[in-house]
């Protein structure tokens, strides 16, 4: 049975906006990206929104609902009861383009920041053995969407917008705990996580797990590891005696 519900969804663009509240017809089974384009259809055919897919699967639908970061698309309007007001507005992290759209270059930017898979130089693409315990530890990575709603709730840029410059954020930190973890990958990538990336920033509080849609466990599985590999190599006293006296002349 359909209810009429309350909605606070953000309208404007780079120069500033406000909340509007719409009241929108919601049926069972519904999705909150379902209502956005009700919205559209029927009360504001010039809201801006992202979206693809409407299936958890390409996460371009990315914002935030009653504060927090979501995918619209698996959103469902039964996690809501029916007086209650549900607030849609963009990614907090990112500028504003226009209504719920942000502008989410600086992730593409830190990504080329980060080197490619890096074979040794002797091993041919066909010749690539790994175990399956390594596959399966990788894979769980692989599964991330690019939502950016890691990105979006970590504090270290939600909070400190002047930190985007030294910190990669959580999902590339992944990306290259990934490759750091690699079997067949022979470069050595922790001097760039913890200089470039601004690994130390992170203080694994886990908001970054807590919100992934496919479930990642960013913080145990990527984060920590990577630090756990960092320390080792930065203040291990047998690596900093070999580095001593390596650099003799």
């Amino acid at each position: 049975m359909g209810y009429e519900a309350k909605f606070k969804v953000w309208r404007g663009d780079t120069e500033g906006g406000e909340l509007q509240d719409f009241t929108v017809e919601v049926n069972e089974g519904e999705v909150v990206l379902d209502i956005i384009h009700r919205l559209q259809a029927t009360q504001a055919p010039d809201l801006a929104v992202r979206w693809n897919c409407k299936a958890g699967k390409c996460g371009s639908c990315s914002a935030e609902v009653n504060g927090r970061p979501r995918l619209l698309c698996m959103t469902r309007m039964s996690t809501f009861t029916q007086d209650e007001v549900v607030t849609v507005t963009p990614m907090r992290s990112f500028p504003v383009v226009r209504d719920l759209v942000t502008d989410v270059s600086y992730n593409y930017e830190k990504a080329r920041e980060i080197p490619s898979f890096t074979p040794p130089a002797d091993l041919k693409p066909g010749e690539y053995r790994m175990r399956q315990q390594d596959v399966e530890r990788s894979q769980e990575f692989r599964k991330c969407i690019e939502c950016f709603l890691c990105q979006n709730t970590c504090h270290v840029v939600r909070d400190h917008e002047e930190n985007k410059v030294s910190f990669s954020g959580p999902r590339y930190l992944m990306r290259i705990a990934e490759l750091e973890m690699h079997p067949l990958d022979v470069a050595d990538r922790r001097e760039l996580a913890q200089g470039e990336a601004g690994l130390g920033y992170c203080n694994i509080t886990k908001c970054c797990t807590e919100v992934c849609p496919e479930h990642i466990k960013i913080t145990d599985n990527a984060l920590i590891p990577l630090k756990e590999r960092v320390v080792d190599h930065k203040y291990d006293p047998l690596v900093w005696l070999g580095n001593k006296l390596f650099r003799r002349k």
